[in-house]
């Protein structure tokens, strides 16, 4: 077998910003695959990067573990893990070992090899924070990853339609999994229970950063839910961070279907009146209305920069070195000056 080795990024803005003490500090906050995706590019540009994860997922393997043994869904916090694994030799392998579901006509069909890790030391821990640190010491993670919250939480959205023989009628509609998608309308969503404490490590880093990120991902269950935790959202608000919304490349069948670019920013802004952002993010072809995007972003303060940050093969999928650059571009052009410039 090869020795594991490490090799330098090749991505131009890594050579900028990855410079000892030059680098910003990154909070980006989000769930799912748009949390990787954003968190994949991330990591080029930064060192000093924390994701911020939502903890309501109550399917698949995450689901059987949080109904089996009480824990948090550790789903959503293993592909942030993975996104965050360097692009050496060493990086790589573990990305792939903790992403990897067994296969089999027993219990352990489905379970990723991350998930019962992740686990197995919340229980030797008992502390979930210390657990995904030192998960994320083994992986060699270019960044730190945190639960939004503590508790296991339950998602439930206010659906319109839901029934579609009864077109006009509104439904709640519970778990993140049923969400994301449901047919119908989604209004509104709402967290179960409806205060939810912070990680308090997760509060810290949003106060103490640079720059926050919000998205992409599943806007009504990845998204918002960050917004629904009280001590956490007053954070956002507080933080004299600059302030990045990264919007999605496509609706989201059920979840998002039929929503344009503003959409997503009205439905964000009545989870969060008081919410303020600096910069909207978009990919310049998933934006047919320019003018309506930007008088929806100045509700909440913000600049729209549109950008190539999708990949080249047509897919509703974001590319890490654009997606980087598009960050990058931003960071640079709407920072305040501080002592990582």
């Amino acid at each position: 077998m090869k020795p594991y080795r490490r090799r330098a990024s090749t991505l131009a803005a890594r050579r900028t910003l990855h410079r000892r003490g030059t680098q910003p500090k990154v909070v980006a906050l989000g769930g799912g695959m748009g949390l990787s995706a954003s968190l994949a590019a991330l990591r080029r540009i930064t060192g000093d990067l924390t994701a911020v994860v939502t903890v309501a997922d109550d399917g698949g393997s995450s689901g059987r573990l949080r109904e089996e043994l009480g824990v948090l869904p550790p789903g959503d916090l293993r592909k942030a893990l993975a996104a965050l694994c360097g692009d050496d030799d060493w990086g790589q392998t573990w990305a792939r070992v903790i992403q990897h579901r067994f296969q089999s006509k027993g219990e352990i069909n489905g379970h990723a090899v991350g998930n019962l890790l992740i686990v197995a030391l919340w229980e030797q821990l008992g502390d979930p924070v210390q657990a995904l640190d030192l998960v994320g010491l083994l992986l060699g993670a270019q960044g730190r990853v945190l639960p939004m919250s503590a508790v296991p939480l339950e998602l439930q959205a206010l659906v319109k339609g839901h029934d579609p023989e009864r077109p006009d009628d509104v439904d709640i509609v519970a778990g993140q999994a049923t969400v994301a998608l449901t047919p119908g309308e989604v209004q509104s969503v709402h967290l179960v229970p409806n205060d939810p404490p912070a990680v308090p490590e997760a509060v810290a880093a949003v106060l103490d950063a640079d720059w926050v990120v919000l998205g992409p991902g599943s806007w009504f269950s990845s998204v918002i839910p960050h917004l629904l935790v009280p001590d956490l959202l007053d954070a956002l608000v507080e933080t004299k961070a600059r302030k990045v919304l990264s919007l999605n490349l496509a609706p989201q069948p059920g979840e998002t279907d039929g929503f344009s670019p503003q959409r997503h920013l009205e439905v964000l802004g009545r989870h969060a009146p008081k919410l303020a952002l600096d910069v909207v993010l978009a990919d310049e072809a998933a934006v047919p209305d320019r003018d309506s995007l930007a008088d929806a972003a100045k509700r909440f303060g913000a600049a729209v920069e549109l950008a190539p940050v999708a990949r080249p093969d047509g897919s509703a999928k974001h590319d890490p070195e654009l997606l980087a650059a598009a960050y990058d571009r931003i960071f640079r052009m709407h920072g305040r000056i501080g002592p990582w410039r």
